[in-house]
């Protein structure tokens, strides 16, 4: 597998010129367009994508290490076939409409002023993650471990205490309701 280093790329279409399978090692990706290409078996290792389009990647097996996305478009991109060796990315300012991440353990994980909503966090491990002002509208919690996380300053979700693991999870007062909602009880200022 080829290797490829300290590599910047600036406004390519990959889905014109494929990008080469290998491993790509600190490598930065401005204004790309990924759209609907095949990443399975790719390697990438502290790597930033910046403002690119992710939408319908395909990433069976993908190797994604220490990983930054900023103002990326990710719509519908199904995490959960990563190799989980090491799984490691953060999310500012992107767009993650129906993304899955279903059953990954991604403990610690940031998701800053993210789009998160109809994304799949079933079965999914965020022990301290922190979803700062994040959209979670729609968004799926089922059997999620949510312990430790911060939900302080996100936004129009729905989660079931008795579904999922919010031990020592922060949320704002405003989100209450989202908590009760499966109660049928009506929360009022």
């Amino acid at each position: 597998m080829e290797t490829f280093d300290s590599k910047n790329y600036s406004q390519v279409n990959f889905t014109n010129t494929p990008l080469t399978k290998g491993e790509y090692d600190n490598c930065e990706f401005h204004d790309c367009n990924f759209e609907g290409i095949d990443l399975s078996h790719f390697t990438f290792i502290e790597c930033t994508f910046t403002n690119c389009n992710l939408s319908n990647v395909k990433l069976a097996n993908c190797a994604l290490k220490d990983i930054q996305f900023v103002q990326c478009k990710m719509l519908g991109v199904d995490f959960s076939p990563c190799n989980p060796f090491l799984l490691d990315f953060s999310f500012k300012q992107c767009q993650l409409q129906f993304a899955s991440f279903y059953q990954l353990k991604i403990n610690g994980t940031l998701f800053n002023q993210c789009d998160l909503s109809d994304v799949d966090f079933v079965e999914t491990s965020l022990v301290k993650a922190k979803l700062i002002e994040c959209n979670l509208a729609q968004t799926q919690f089922e059997n999620t471990l949510l312990e430790n996380a911060d939900l302080s300053d996100s936004i129009n979700y729905v989660i079931n205490p008795e579904t999922n693991y919010i031990s020592e999870a922060k949320f704002a007062l405003e989100g209450l309701p989202g908590l009760l909602t499966q109660f049928n009880i009506n929360v009022v200022k």
